[in-house]
C-alpha cells in the first residue's frame, strides 16, 4: 500500500470514529486534541505524506482502534507508529 492510500485509509478511519482531520501549516507535526467537544487531529500540512500518515495513526490510535475493524495493513502501520513514538519518548532509537 502507498503512503498516498495508507493516508486516505486513515483519514477515513477518524471520519468513522467522528474525528475531524484538519490541515493546518505552523510550527507543529500535529496531533489529537478536543477542542469545544469536538474531536480533531490537526496535521501540519508541509509535511510530507509518510510523516502526515504517521502523525494521524498516533492520533486515531490515541482515541482507541481495539474495537474497530482495520485492514491488516492499516493496523500494523498504526501498531509500528505507536512503538516508534514510546521508543522516542523512552529515548531510545
Amino acid at each position: 500500500m502507498t503512503a498516498d492510500q495508507l493516508l486516505k485509509e486513515l483519514e477515513e478511519l477518524a471520519n468513522k470514529s467522528g474525528i475531524q482531520v484538519r490541515y493546518e501549516k505552523g510550527d507543529f507535526d500535529g496531533g489529537f486534541c478536543v477542542l469545544k467537544a469536538e474531536r480533531i487531529i490537526v496535521v501540519n500540512k508541509k509535511l510530507a505524506t509518510p510523516r502526515r500518515a504517521s502523525v494521524l495513526a498516533q492520533g486515531v490510535a490515541e482515541v482507541g482502534i481495539e474495537e474497530l475493524y482495520l485492514k491488516p495493513v492499516v493496523r500494523e502501520f498504526i501498531e509500528e507508529e505507536l512503538s516508534k513514538a514510546a521508543a522516542v519518548r523512552a529515548g531510545t532509537p
